[in-house]
């Protein structure tokens, strides 16, 4: 495999870092402290086609595939993991899961508002009793003559209030285990629906993460995506795309505090020269710098793997595990190279830190990764 980027990649890459370091970069602590999520940003998200990356153009979209995608998230978590998480969650969760799964006529009503900037999305798995079980889902759907109604609640949601539209399972049939769950696609106009509380975060402060809850949520027949009891199987197959982008992700926040680390090494004065002089700096950042290209490396093999829609569940989780270890151990790094200054928000080391220890939970912690991992591993041989 060729992991080179076309010349037409570099520019998407560079366009990204420039939006990155102008609109967003000056505001990143303001908005961390205060836990704001940038909604003034989507109109500009929207403008560069961020929105609707991955979707074909007639669905409003930008019509790039999943190695674009990658270097984009990794260029926005360099600056803000709390931006790159958010557009990743747009894209790969709530707007994919219908572009995978739904009817022509649910693209067209709910895909392209998403992909064209119009919407926001936001994706319902997790419960308080389903997390790394999410076949444990509790919330129910108990059909009647023109549709379903919803009761139950999700957790950890991305988007969860801010959201105009939601994709979320729920129990349609509970004899049948995982063939009894099924998925449907909410808006804010359905009565029942709400976001509920939003947490108060160690990292990713500022890409807002609350609860959703249903109670006698009405949900017309049409918003049933794909088949009843197939909305198990669904999800596990859009968290294979979702592990690309929290691998992306992780190489972002990575690469922005192996940036930090150096340019401070350069500058400190320690002993009558810069702390770069010393080898016990050089060698933290020489395994930083391996490790990140590492992880970017593994991240665009499962990138170029799904765009040739070859199978991609070990090569995702394989990327996903890497890379946002790796982005905690680079991070920790960066703040002891830092030294005291590190542990302050007078330096970005800190927040990087505190930003990538989310990319080891969401959509898969790191145990999970493992199973998945080893389970493809045990099948093949």
């Amino acid at each position: 495999m060729n992991f080179d980027l076309t010349p037409e990649q570099e520019q998407i890459k560079l366009s990204i870092r420039e939006f990155a370091e102008s609109e967003i970069r000056p505001h990143v602590m303001e908005w961390d402290e205060t836990q704001h999520f940038p909604e003034e940003l989507r109109p500009q998200l929207a403008e560069l086609g961020l929105l609707g990356i991955l979707f074909p153009e007639q669905f409003g979209g930008a019509g790039m595939g999943y190695v674009e995608y990658a270097t984009i998230i990794e260029e926005l978590g360099r600056v803000d993991g709390s931006v790159g998480l958010s557009v990743a969650a747009h894209n790969s969760l709530c707007s994919n899961h219908i572009y995978m799964f739904g009817t022509e006529e649910q693209k067209a009503k709910y895909l392209a508002p998403l992909a064209r900037g119009e919407s926001f999305g936001a994706w319902g798995l997790t419960e308080s009793q389903a997390g790394s079980d999410s076949a444990g889902t509790r919330t129910t759907a108990v059909p009647t003559d023109d549709g379903w109604v919803v009761n139950g609640s999700k957790n950890f949601i991305t988007h969860a209030i801010s959201c105009n539209t939601l994709v979320a399972v729920a129990v349609t049939d509970k004899e049948k285990g995982n063939h009894g769950i099924s998925a449907f696609i909410f808006d804010k106009s359905m009565q029942g629906f709400r976001g509920d509380k939003k947490e108060n975060k160690l990292g990713m402060r500022a890409s807002e993460t609350a609860s959703v809850v249903f109670e006698d949520c009405k949900v017309p027949k049409e918003n049933l995506l794909g088949n009843e009891g197939e909305g198990f199987k669904q999800a596990m197959q859009v968290l294979d795309g979702g592990r690309i982008s929290i691998a992306a992700l992780s190489v972002g926040i990575a690469q922005g505090a192996y940036e930090a680390a150096v340019r401070y090494a350069k500058e400190r004065q320690q002993f009558g020269r810069p702390i770069a002089d010393f080898q016990a700096i050089q060698f933290k950042l020489a395994d930083m710098a391996t490790q990140i290209e590492c992880a970017r490396l593994l991240t665009l093999k499962a990138a170029t793997l799904k765009d040739a829609k070859k199978p991609v569940t070990q090569a995702s989780a394989m990327a996903k595990l890497f890379a946002s270890e790796t982005a905690v151990r680079v991070s920790e790094e960066s703040v002891q190279i830092h030294g005291g200054y590190g542990y302050t928000k007078d330096y970005p080391a800190e927040k990087y830190w505190r930003d990538s220890k989310l990319c080891t939970i969401g959509e898969g912690t790191s145990e999970i990764q493992r199973i998945v991992i080893a389970k493809n591993l045990l099948r093949a041989l």
